[in-house]
Parts: structure tokens; sequence; C-alpha cells
């Protein structure tokens, strides 16, 4: 055993390389985005090789940002480059090297990184970063005098969150999540009431008022954008059974009329409120004697020496810090965070008055678990 005061030279030259490689990832992330919002690697997916020029004009991109990006993703390893073709091009003499090089996107590669490899696509989650750190300046006020940064200061998180859920909610939604309910898809074929509470743009339910006309669905949601959003495509869809609601959901519990709703969701949106007990009560309160309430939420325990080998931990932790906790405290909120974990929602779950509580994880989500929960 090392003496308190004992340096150990190899564990910090080790510390010392894992640092180098967090700076690498970090920027590579910033690059990942770039190149998931550009459409780069849904361009490369669907050539052999090209130049940066070849790529950029089918990408309808500015060549030279086109050749530098392929740099940091081929310094990376992402994007493969013919070393023949930038030896020719250095031979050609060519005042700016790279120019004739050939890169390639290897298809074992685009697997995880394009649109058509939905829902493996990993880079959707890239953007995540680049928008929280957009937020660093507030942050670190926060943790110097605490209070939170509010929702309006996120930018494109809510348009990531939809792309998020386009991935993990809605293609297993009518197969895999609904069916966690028994006779759930009966009852939405037959006609029941359904709402969404802190619906965000509101995907999961405009795909089910498509697939269930005769059910009624409404969502609830803070902001009043994505509440015109997800009105807009309801009105854009000619979907009379679809309404979005601006609706703070603080007092729930006290605002909702009992028993008027047979199905209530929610959508990783439970640890964000800034009081979610009365959320949790509110819902109870307006589900019908019968009804049901089924939430996702992030699938992790409440207490961090249990998500050491979370294999997303460090992720989930930063988006709880750098979001869900603290826009609940910017509305004077509990700061749950994303990481409240199974342990601390059972517990919530009975003080707010439900008697059942199944825990189910899907095979496609590593990020979450599902909660069917009922009175």
């Amino acid at each position: 055993m090392l003496a308190i005061n004992e340096f150990d030279t190899t564990k910090a030259e080790a510390f010392e390389e894992k640092m180098v490689d967090i700076l690498n990832s970090g920027a590579v992330n910033l690059m990942i985005s770039v190149g998931h919002r550009t459409g780069l690697f849904d361009v490369m997916a669907k050539m052999e090789s090209a130049t940066s020029q070849g790529i950029a004009d089918r990408a309808i991109l500015n060549e030279r940002y086109v050749r530098e990006w392929l740099g940091a993703m081929t310094a990376s390893g992402f994007v493969v480059v013919d070393t023949e073709a930038m030896e020719d091009d250095h031979d050609h003499g060519h005042s700016h090297y790279n120019e004739a090089a050939l890169f390639s996107l290897p298809a074992e590669h685009a697997a995880c990184l394009t649109r058509d490899s939905s829902p493996n696509n990993i880079a959707v989650f890239s953007q995540y970063i680049a928008v929280l750190g957009g937020v660093e300046d507030d942050i670190v006020e926060c943790f110097k005098n605490g209070g939170g940064v509010p929702y309006e200061r996120f930018g494109r998180f809510n348009e990531v969150m939809a792309e998020d859920s386009g991935q993990t909610v809605l293609p297993a939604l009518r197969d895999h999540i609904l069916p966690l309910v028994p006779g759930l898809v009966e009852k939405l074929t037959e006609g029941l009431r359904m709402l969404d509470a802190g619906c965000g743009r509101g995907r999961a339910i405009t795909m089910l008022a498509k697939d269930f006309p005769n059910s009624t669905f409404i969502g609830y949601d803070l902001l009043q954008d994505v509440v015109d959003y997800g009105n807009t495509e309801a009105e854009r869809l000619g979907l009379d059974n679809l309404q979005f609601v601006q609706k703070d959901l603080t007092s729930f519990d006290d605002d909702v009329d009992a028993g008027s709703f047979d199905f209530v969701t929610t959508f990783d949106a439970i640890h964000d409120q800034a009081d979610p007990g009365a959320m949790l009560r509110g819902i109870k309160k307006a589900l019908a004697e019968d009804g049901v309430y089924l939430a996702q939420d992030i699938n992790g325990s409440s207490h961090v020496h249990n998500n050491m080998d979370h294999p997303i931990g460090p992720l989930l932790y930063t988006l709880s810090c750098m979001h869900c906790m603290t826009v609940s405290l910017a509305q004077d909120g509990d700061g749950l965070g994303a990481m409240w974990g199974r342990e601390k929602a059972a517990e919530m779950f009975e003080e707010a008055g439900f008697n059942q509580v199944e825990v189910h994880e899907l095979d496609h989500d590593i990020q979450n678990c599902y909660y069917v929960v009922r009175p």
C-alpha cells in the first residue's frame, strides 16, 4: 500500500494520457455533431470515395470547411484517406495539400453515424454536448451563486430531444412500448383519452393520433414555442383528435380534473419538473379508476456507487448537471436531476398514491427504463 504522500508516477502518466484522450474526444464530438447536422455522414455513406470538393458538392456545402472537417474525422479514425492520392497531391505541387486526397466513410462506421442507421445513430446524441456548451457560463455562475438556468436559454435542446425521441421512442412505440400494458393497443383502437405530460414537440402522441383516430390526445408542456409547433403539425396533418396546451405542471395536482384521462404518459419528463411530486399526484388524480400511467425515464440508480459501470453514466450526470437539474432549480424547484434513479422513483410513485409499479427495460434503449404504474 502506498504511503499517503507517495506519488505514483505510472498512475499519473496513465491519467495524463486519459486527459489527452478526453480533449481529443471532446473536440471530435463537436465535429460529429457538425457532420450529423450538415448531412456529411449521410452523403459520404452513399459514396465510395471522393475528394473534399466532390463531397462538398454532393452535400451542397463549402469545400474549405468540408476539407478541414475531413481532417478532424481522418485524424480521429472516423474517415479513411487514400494515402497514395495524398502523395500524388503533393507531387503535383498543389498549394493546399489534401485537395486531391480521396476520403471514404467505412460502412461499419456509417452504421452508427447516419440517419439511415436509426435507431442506432449515435451522432444524434453528440448534439447535446454542443448545446450544453452554450450555457457553460450560466452553469458556472450557478456553481458560485446557486439558482438555475431556465429552459429558454437552451436553444436547440428541444429540437435535439425530439430527434432523440425519434430514435428511442417512435420506432419502438407501437410494437414494444405500448404492449408493456396488456390490452392497451385494443383500447386505443376502440377509443380512449390520453395525456402526454411534458410532451415537448409531441412526436409520440402525434404518431399515436394518426394511428388511433378513435382516441383523443392532449399534450401539455411549459414552453409555448413547442406547443405552437405541435399544434401546427396537428393542423398540417389534419389531426382533429390532437391538441397541445401550454401548461405549467407545478400545480398539476390542484389544476387537473379527477378521472379525466384513461392513459397518461411522460417521456423523460418527471425528473426536471419544478415539483415532480405534484406532477405525479396530478397524474394519479387525472387517471380514471382503471387508468394506467406509462413513464419512460433515465435508467440508473439513486446511489452514485451503483452507477460506476453504467455505459453512459458520465454523459447522463453531465446532462443532468447542465440541463435537467438546473432547469428545475431555475423555477425554485426540487432539482431532482436525471439520475434520480429507480429507488427514488419507486419512493415517489408510492408517495403520490400509486399502488402498483412495474419496471421494464427494452433491448434497444440503454438510456431509459419504462415504468407501468397503476392507481
